[in-house]
């Protein structure tokens, strides 16, 4: 016998004020001052939800309200003018490496107010790294002059699958990295609820708010450093999967030309280290390392410079990335693949033969572009996140900072 439908739940006023809440402040914190007649334009509520939800906010910290605008022309009453509280509270996005942890510290409107980098071993335990993330907070509130009473909401990242309650998928030796409730540790040591979340989600996240996947509503971030990894959107919405699953690459060790996760970074070092290793093997590459070992940033810049090795490596790179692209296009469809991670900027390099490659694998190839947002493209994807949270929930949380 076939269940029964489930039934939706019921729109209670609390949660329509919520709901509300979220809109009016998702609005506000992208404008500036904004009267009540913009604010009901913007969001399609009434004229007396608007101004009964504003006066809520008002009272508690998240709107301030500023004097009535002068129109002598205008008849009636003059409109009252709205703006969002940006120092209301923070929030902190927490990008957390396999080989740093990254630390912002912004405002309501995510506006950096102070940054935190700390280098933490590739072998680290998960409380070790755990230990680190929380001596980088510190550094960042303490640079910042915020107290943990004032931070409302923490985004935070990791390499490893993360499901739609925050969970961490630990079967893997790498995942387990990450996995020792360090959520649950950070709150009891903070105070405040920790977003754990994919790292290329995030990415994906930062992307969609400030980076190149702006109004790009299909979009596939690819980090492509060490490690392959991909956050996917559709129509606006993160896909996590049934455990956060969606969007990890181990399928690659079953695509010809590709067979495993190693990013344009690692397999452009290994290669470049590879060449200069043969004494055979002519390479300026060589004389460019010196003492130092071979870096994918070098590999770039013998490229950069003509070096007939190098260059065949970047092309190799090129051909390797643009199946993984393809692979992406054919399954989901993106209008934009965005490549991020900390050989985006010189991956710029690789666009060219990556798009000349993709024509032969799918009839229709997504856009190909690198992240303008560097290394901080978790880091922020990870402050949209908690922002997020903070909109939805706003009428919920406790202000310590109000409006003076």
């Amino acid at each position: 016998m076939a269940k029964p439908a489930a039934t939706p739940p019921t729109a209670t006023p609390p949660m329509l004020r919520r709901v509300n809440a979220g809109k009016l402040l998702g609005v506000l914190s992208k404008a500036g001052v904004m009267t009540g007649t913009g604010l009901i334009e913007a969001t399609g509520l009434t004229r007396a939800t608007v101004h009964a939800v504003c006066n809520d906010l008002i009272s508690m910290g998240w709107v301030i309200e500023h004097d009535p605008g002068r129109d002598d022309t205008a008849v009636g009453r003059p409109s009252r003018r709205f703006e969002f509280n940006s120092r209301a509270g923070y929030v902190l996005g927490i990008d957390i490496g396999a080989g740093k942890t990254t630390v912002l510290v912004t405002d309501l409107r995510g506006e950096t107010v102070a940054k935190a980098v700390r280098s933490v071993s590739g072998d680290s335990t998960a409380a070790e790294r755990t230990e680190i993330v929380h001596e980088t907070v510190v550094e960042a509130l303490e640079t910042a002059q915020v107290s943990d009473a004032q931070v409302l909401a923490a985004g935070a990242g990791v390499a490893a699958p993360v499901d739609r309650g925050g969970n961490i998928l630990a079967d893997d030796e790498f995942w387990r990295r990450f996995d020792a409730g360090m959520g649950r540790r950070l709150t009891e040591l903070h105070g405040w609820p920790v977003l754990l979340e994919n790292d290329a989600n995030l990415a994906t996240l930062g992307e969609h708010w400030r980076g190149e996947g702006r109004n790009v509503d299909d979009l596939a971030v690819l980090l492509a450093s060490e490690r392959f990894g991909s956050g996917l959107m559709d129509s606006g919405r993160l896909l996590h999967g049934s455990r956060g699953g969606a969007g990890e690459m181990v399928y690659l060790k079953l695509v010809e030309g590709v067979g495993d996760t190693h990013g344009i970074a690692r397999i452009a070092r290994e290669r470049g280290a590879a060449a200069v290793a043969d004494p055979a093997v002519p390479t300026a590459l060589r004389a460019l390392c010196g003492d130092r070992p071979v870096t994918a940033e070098l590999v770039f810049t013998a490229a950069d410079a003509g070096d007939a090795v190098a260059l065949e490596i970047l092309q190799h790179v090129s051909a390797r990335t643009a199946r993984v692209v393809a692979t992406l296009g054919i399954l989901f469809n993106p209008e934009l693949v965005v490549l991020g991670g900390a050989v985006a900027d010189a991956a710029k390099s690789l666009l060219p033969e990556i798009e000349q490659q993709l024509a032969g694998f799918t009839s229709t190839p997504p856009r190909v572009a690198v992240s303008s947002l560097g290394d901080a493209i978790v880091s922020v994807g990870a402050v949209r996140h908690a922002l997020n949270y903070v909109e939805q929930n706003a009428l919920d949380l406790s202000l310590s900072c109000r409006p003076g």
